[in-house]
């Protein structure tokens, strides 16, 4: 079982349990991160990243995410393709169990981030990152006077159709029914906006697309009508899903504080979380922002609030 202690675990990779794992490394706390079901995070399914500091040409999101890796990787860090399947937090050291094995930590950083609700339809996946996003502030700036939707019904689909007017030709908000369920303040915003069209009473039946010379594109959409079901095609060069983020924390239910919807309460300024020695670091914890650099950010100071308690506790 000694082989299986350590000072640190991350459980979840992405921007945050990267850095984390960066700056914990760094400090001789020898982390071992466990990337789960998609490791690298939501930037797997991202192609082009153009905001993140210090690209200047932009860089492919899974690339960036393997840079992250490598970077932690050569400071100490071990990582794990693997899933996290149980934890007890209830005593220290902490257990983490996996698939296989049974570890414990003096600390624990939860990186597990958070997944956007999609349409669950299979030409979405097709042309995820190809078109279809469900990220406006990491993609929108590539859809510059181009026709677009958004799908959704609450503020985040209100909110995110103002801010890509600022680049598209056209936005048209797609929604399942007839009233939006967004605050009024975000309704009358949207009405007010001339670049903003309505297609009420319709889902996406199907994604439709091309591929030329290996490089897929959207084309359009098949929309279906909820209240008679014909099915009308409208062309368009983009769809951003809008329908809200789930964080991933079933695994910690019952077990860390969370609020209403499940992302993890931390102490304000800080990552640490309802149980001293467990701290949490981007999405899973961030239901404002959702950047990956402000995911990084959290990761550093995850790793700096585990270092620090661990001193304090002796356990450094």
């Amino acid at each position: 079982m000694a082989d299986n202690h350590h000072k640190v675990i991350i459980i979840g990779s992405g921007p945050a349990g990267l850095t984390a794992a960066i700056y914990a490394s760094r400090a001789n706390l020898e982390p071992i991160i466990f990337e789960g079901n998609q490791p690298g995070g939501q930037l797997t399914i991202t192609t082009e990243v153009e905001n993140f500091p210090g690209f200047e040409h932009g860089i492919q999101g899974p690339e960036l995410m393997d840079v992250m890796r490598k970077q932690a990787l050569r400071f100490g860090a071990k990582s794990f393709f693997t899933n996290v399947t149980e934890v007890d937090f209830s005593k220290r050291p902490f257990t983490v169990k996996t698939d296989k094995e049974t570890h414990t930590a003096d600390s624990v950083i939860v990186s597990t981030g958070a997944s956007a609700k999609l349409l669950n339809i299979e030409s979405e996946k097709k042309y995820m990152g190809f078109g279809v996003s469900a990220c406006a502030t990491c993609d929108g700036f590539f859809f510059k006077n181009l026709k677009i939707i958004v799908v959704g019904g609450g503020d985040t689909a209100l909110e995110e159709a103002n801010y890509l007017t600022k680049f598209a030709s056209e936005v048209t908000i797609v929604h399942r029914r007839e009233e939006f369920r967004g605050s009024k303040i975000m309704v009358d915003r949207a009405e007010k906006n001339p670049k903003i069209k309505y297609a009420l009473n319709s889902v996406i039946k199907e994604v439709l697309g091309k591929e030329e010379m290996g490089r897929k594109s959207v084309t359009g959409v098949l929309l279906e009508n909820t209240k008679d079901g014909s099915v009308t095609e409208m062309p368009i060069d983009g769809v951003f899903i809008a329908i809200g983020h789930q964080p991933n924390t079933s695994l910690f239910g019952g077990v860390l504080e969370m609020d209403q919807t499940g992302y993890l309460n931390v102490k304000p300024g800080t990552t640490h979380t309802s149980i001293e020695g467990v701290f949490a670091a981007g999405d899973v914890a961030d239901k404002t922002y959702r950047q990956a650099v402000t995911a990084a950010g959290t990761g550093c100071m995850a790793a700096l609030d585990a270092q620090r308690w661990l001193e304090e506790n002796e356990l450094a």
